[in-house]
């Protein structure tokens, strides 16, 4: 059998790659180009980020150590409309959307997969902490935990149809990062010891809002800053420079502790408010995918996280229509974001998600 694998250039990717030569299977590497570089970061900020030109040069060095075919392809136009867009109309709806998520949805894996299948490769395979097969009771391909919880990547992976997960392998599932870094080592791979990449691959110095302007030509306004009741607090800088939850950057001058609690787009205001104003018990949620379930039939007692560096909590989940599903936590959550993904769980096994509106 052989195998395509997404080589992102880092330290994971290349030791799935190794690893699944080492259980005899034909591989080949294949970086996505995503972004065109922008020469106006240098290569600190540059590093910080995936998809960089030398993360391209790192994968295709691992590559020929193994001695394995290398491929750059080219989906800058694909990424842009489907995932550096939505990104940009999010934040204007004043939503905080997570790229990484959409780029797992609509081009990476689905990018390897139609490229595979051109190449005649039956799988293909990633460098992501989790684990998946088949279920042979649900007939479902299941999306479980990695054991390494730390690095946990089953939450970026909720968005993943049945198609894919079954045809996807996930090498690390079982490893821990320090086995990799030290399976790297062994092996004399030049990224051994690489950092993981932490910005926004179109956003590499972290400054969305110039993002925005850049992007879309639209110059952030100026608004009010509001407090729970309603009344004018101060003026902010452009309702796209703040997300829920936000207490640092306000310029506020405040008797206690603020936090954005409230964006309206529309009106151009941005409320704030004391912790309490932070905390919520329920939320919907849109463009749903469901990998444990095919659907939610009945009230579902489960746990859910509604972000990545979230830790599930108790909850239940309805789907209230085809697209539409309700979450109730057990207890108030604070924080919890339009625009962010919330998934469900079942012990360690990934039940589905959607992105909360």
């Amino acid at each position: 059998m052989s195998v395509l694998v997404a080589m992102s250039g880092g330290v994971d990717s290349s030791v799935a790659a190794a690893l699944l030569m080492e259980q005899g299977l034909r591989c080949a590497g294949a970086t996505l180009r995503l972004t065109h570089n922008d020469p106006a970061f240098d290569d600190t900020v540059r590093e910080r980020t995936c998809c960089s030109l030398s993360d391209v040069e790192d994968a295709r060095s691992v590559c020929a150590r193994l001695g394995i075919a290398f491929y750059v392809l080219n989906f800058t136009e694909q990424f842009n409309q489907t995932v550096v867009r939505r990104f940009a109309e999010g934040y204007l709806r004043g939503e905080t959307p997570n790229p990484c998520i959409d780029c797992n949805r609509f081009v990476k894996f689905h990018a390897i997969a139609a490229r595979a299948d051109l190449m005649g490769h039956a799988q293909i395979a990633s460098g992501h902490y989790a684990q998946s097969g088949l279920d042979p009771v649900g007939g479902r391909y299941y999306l479980k935990k990695g054991v390494d919880l730390s690095k946990d990547q089953s939450y970026v992976l909720y968005c993943l149809p049945q198609d894919i997960l079954k045809r996807t392998l996930f090498p690390l599932g079982a490893l821990t990062k320090a086995q990799v870094r030290e399976i790297a080592q062994s092996r004399g791979f030049l990224n051994a010891g690489k950092h993981d990449s932490q910005d926004i691959c179109f956003v590499p110095d972290g400054d969305y809002a110039g993002f925005l302007e850049r992007y879309t030509g639209i110059a952030l306004r100026e608004g009010d800053f509001l407090n729970p009741d309603g009344v004018c607090i101060g003026k902010h800088r452009g309702f796209a420079r703040y997300t829920i939850g936000q207490r640092k950057g306000l310029g506020l001058s405040l008797k206690s502790p603020g936090y954005v609690c409230g964006i309206d787009a529309k009106k151009n205001t941005v409320t704030v408010g004391g912790e309490t104003q932070l905390l919520s018990r329920d939320l919907t949620a849109r463009e749903l995918n469901f990998v444990g379930v095919a659907a939610i039939k009945s009230p579902l007692r489960c746990k859910a996280k509604i972000r990545y560096r979230h830790s599930e909590q108790s909850c239940v989940a309805e789907q209230i229509d085809t697209d539409v599903l309700r979450v109730r936590f057990d207890e108030p959550q604070r924080a919890i974001t339009a625009g962010q993904d919330v998934v469900l769980y079942d012990d360690d096994y990934v039940l589905g998600g959607g992105i909360i509106t």
